[in-house]
């Protein structure tokens, strides 16, 4: 059980490092970046402390503690796959408005010469 913990926090820990030389790369954004941190420390505080799964999932009244933390790990996933889609459809949003005041600027002054190339 002991390399169990021993490499489970390890992974944690590399995780973290790993996406913090990423944040300061400037390889991803930060609040994603932030996002990877803490499940960095939740799978470190996992490794370091498994009985703290077991106490969750009674919590919660579930009797098999794996299948609390792989519900936990599917419900966290759902949620970062739907905030994924909504900053994409709001940037997708921007980059068509964008795109429509360029026509309409291009539109309006026509008697300049043609940009381009």
């Amino acid at each position: 059980m002991v390399n169990l913990q021993v490499t489970t926090s390890l992974l944690g820990l590399g995780l973290a490092v790993v996406i913090i030389y990423l944040l300061r790369r400037d390889h991803i954004y930060i609040l994603h970046g932030l996002f990877w941190i803490v499940i960095a420390a939740l799978g470190a505080l996992l490794g370091l402390w498994p009985g703290l799964i077991d106490r969750i999932a009674g919590w919660v009244g579930i009797s098999y503690p794996p299948a609390a933390l792989l519900l936990g790990a599917v419900l966290v996933l759902l949620v970062k796959s739907l905030y994924s889609d909504i900053t994409q459809t709001r940037l997708e949003r921007q980059l068509r408005r964008l795109n429509q005041r360029i026509a309409l600027l291009d539109v309006q002054a026509p008697d300049d010469p043609p940009r381009g190339h």
